[in-house]
């Protein structure tokens, strides 16, 4: 397999990864055949996999903008993957100018190409570090010098937690960041479950099986187990609902059914 000139000499470019199978779904073009292939076999299962990253996008930006308009002017976003289209710090600085945003991922390409969105803009940078590591990102010199965490800061866990097993203790991790931020600042968190998915479940559990095939397995919460994240949040109105129906600019029925697979939300620290 030829190594395209954008993949980082440090990566395995036969060995799927998730966020450019994400990065395939929105219709992107930095990912490799083994990442398409994968997605194909999982959008078997579950054709509707496109429609629910759409939506995860849909509501990234609703909630971003909300944040912005509500006065939130530092944005951490782990687990960012791949720049696409209406990315964070555009959503956001097209709101508010001044908007300073740090991406955090663990993937080499992602990162890479977050360096190459971000260059020339100096309230904007990346971070490559682990979710499961919160230390290493509120220590790094890019969070140091371009968020000040005695101040409100939105918290973006979109699309990632359902990446971490129950024995890596994903709440930890997320309790941890929550310590470190000010009253008043936001979680914005959206996760895959079974409910809502318009298949029956042993159908869905075909595509999380590709996953858990790649070394990446897709853990499904319970609407109550995603709740759990929120815990030391008021949660901001309507609360925790499927995707489409989180502050919606378009009727909600107009969506497609499998943009309501999963659950999104936003919490306010008091």
């Amino acid at each position: 397999m030829e190594r395209p000139a954008w993949a980082p000499r440090s990566i395995d470019i036969s060995v799927p990864s998730v966020s450019r199978i994400y990065d395939y779904y929105l219709g992107g073009s930095h990912n490799f055949e083994v990442d398409r292939e994968a997605a194909r076999r999982a959008m078997e299962f579950m054709p509707g996999l496109p429609k629910i990253m759409q939506a995860n996008r849909a509501f990234t930006r609703r909630a971003v903008r909300y944040a912005a308009d509500a006065g939130i002017t530092q944005f951490l976003d782990i687990g960012s993957g791949i720049p696409t289209f209406g990315n964070v710090h555009e959503v956001a600085q097209t709101a508010r100018p001044g908007v300073r945003v740090v991406y955090v991922d663990h993937d080499p390409v992602a990162v890479a190409h977050s360096q190459v969105v971000l260059e020339g803009n100096a309230d904007a940078a990346v971070v490559a570090a682990d979710l499961l590591k919160p230390r290493d990102i509120l220590a790094s010199p890019q969070v140091e010098q371009l968020l000040d965490l005695e101040r409100p800061v939105a918290l973006l866990l979109v699309a990632i937690l359902h990446f971490v097993e129950d024995t890596d203790d994903p709440y930890a991790a997320v309790a941890e960041l929550t310590a470190a931020l000010a009253p008043g600042s936001l979680l914005v968190l959206t996760h895959a479950s079974y409910e809502g998915i318009p298949l029956p479940p042993g159908r869905a559990e075909g595509a999380v099986d590709v996953y858990r095939d790649i070394r990446n397995p897709l853990v499904m919460r319970s609407r109550d187990e995603i709740a759990r994240f929120f815990e030391g949040y008021d949660m901001v109105e309507p609360g925790l609902v499927p995707m489409p129906h989180w502050r919606p600019e378009t009727a909600p029925e107009d969506e497609d059914p499998y943009a309501f697979s999963g659950f999104a939300g936003v919490g306010r620290t008091s």
